[in-house]
C-alpha cells in the first residue's frame, strides 16, 4: 500500500512505535527517485516504498534497530555489489548508483503504566503526556477511570488481573500507587513473580511502608530478590508533598533515569536506610 501520513497517525492512536524512512539523496542509477517515503511500524506492518529489492528488505530491517534504540539517522548506500565507497554500506544490488535514506523515529519515548487513577496518578499522567510518553492507566473503580483524563489506555481491570493478562513491554517504567497497601502489595508481587523485564518500578509509600514491604518480600521471595529497578520511596528529594508536587518529583526521576543521568538525589536513598537496590 502507499505512504501517507494517516498510517502513521494509525500506528501512533494504537501506541505501535514506527520508523518513517525516506528517500533524501540520489546520485547515478537506482530503484527510488528522492522523496519516497515507507512508514515501518514495530508491527511489521509497511506502507509505502523505498525501491523494493534489497535496498529495501535493508531499510525494513534497519527499522527494527531504530525502533528499539528511538533514534534518528541517515546512512547512505552503495547499489553495487562488491563495490567499496567510504562512509557508504554496500549492498547486493547492479544499479551502480547512491542512496541516502533518512530514519526518522515516530512514537512514544517511554511507555508507561500507572496503578491507580487516584490524584497521584492523575497529576502524573498530565505531566508525562507533554513528553510524548504512552500512558496505560489501570483501576477497577469504574468512575474513578473514567474521568481519568491524558491516558492512551484505560483499563478497568483489577491490578494484578492486568498483569497477568497483558503483555507488560520491556524496558517500560511502572508506578503504583493504589488506593491500598494491600493493592501496592499485590504489585509489586505479581511482578517479582513474573519476572517483569522493565526499566523502573516506583512505589509510593513512607519510609514506614516501605520497611514493612521489604521485610515481607525477603520472607516470601528470599534476600537475593533483584530490586534495583525499584524505587521507594518514589521520586527525586525535591520537596512538596502535593499530588502536582509529588508528580514533578517522579517524572523528575523518571526523566533522569530515562537519559541515564546520575548524581540527582533520589527519595530512595535519603529516606531509607537498608539500600535495598545494592544488593
Amino acid at each position: 500500500m502507499p505512504f501517507n501520513y494517516e498510517n502513521v497517525m494509525d500506528f501512533q492512536k494504537r501506541g505501535i512505535p514506527a520508523v518513517i524512512v525516506t528517500v533524501v539523496e540520489k546520485r547515478g542509477e537506482g530503484p527510488v527517485d528522492v522523496g519516497k517515503k515507507m512508514v515501518v511500524g514495530e508491527n511489521n506492518a509497511a506502507f509505502g516504498t523505498v525501491g523494493g529489492g534489497a535496498l529495501e528488505c535493508y531499510a525494513r530491517e534497519k527499522c527494527r534497530e531504530i525502533i528499539s534504540n528511538r533514534t534518528n539517522i541517515l546512512e547512505r548506500y552503495t547499489l553495487s555489489e562488491g563495490k567499496i565507497v567510504p562512509d557508504t554500506t554496500t549492498l547486493p544490488m547492479m544499479c551502480g548508483g547512491f542512496v541516502g535514506l533518512f530514519y526518522e523515529y515516530v512514537g512514544p519515548k517511554e511507555f508507561v503504566y500507572i496503578f491507580g487513577a487516584g490524584h497521584v496518578g492523575q497529576a502524573l499522567a498530565n505531566v508525562l503526556k507533554t513528553l510524548s510518553y504512552h500512558i496505560t492507566v489501570i483501576d477497577d473503580r469504574e468512575p474513578v477511570i473514567s474521568a481519568f483524563q491524558n491516558a492512551d489506555i484505560k483499563s478497568n481491570k483489577t491490578f494484578v488481573a492486568f498483569i497477568e493478562e497483558t503483555e507488560i513491554r520491556q524496558d517500560s517504567y511502572i508506578i503504583v500507587c493504589t488506593p491500598s497497601h494491600l493493592y501496592d502489595y499485590n504489585v509489586m508481587n505479581k511482578i517479582i513473580e513474573k519476572h517483569l523485564s522493565v526499566k523502573y518500578v516506583g512505589l509510593l509509600c513512607s519510609s514506614e511502608k516501605i520497611a514493612d514491604y521489604l521485610k515481607k518480600i525477603y520472607n516470601q521471595y528470599g534476600t537475593n530478590v533483584d530490586l534495583a529497578h525499584f524505587y521507594s520511596p518514589v521520586g527525586l528529594d525535591l520537596g512538596g508533598n502535593t499530588p502536582e508536587e509529588i508528580a514533578i518529583s517522579i517524572s523528575s526521576e523518571m526523566l533522569a533515569i530515562s537519559h541515564d543521568k546520575v548524581g540527582h538525589l533520589h527519595m530512595r536513598e535519603t529516606k531509607n536506610s537498608h539500600n535495598y537496590w545494592r544488593h
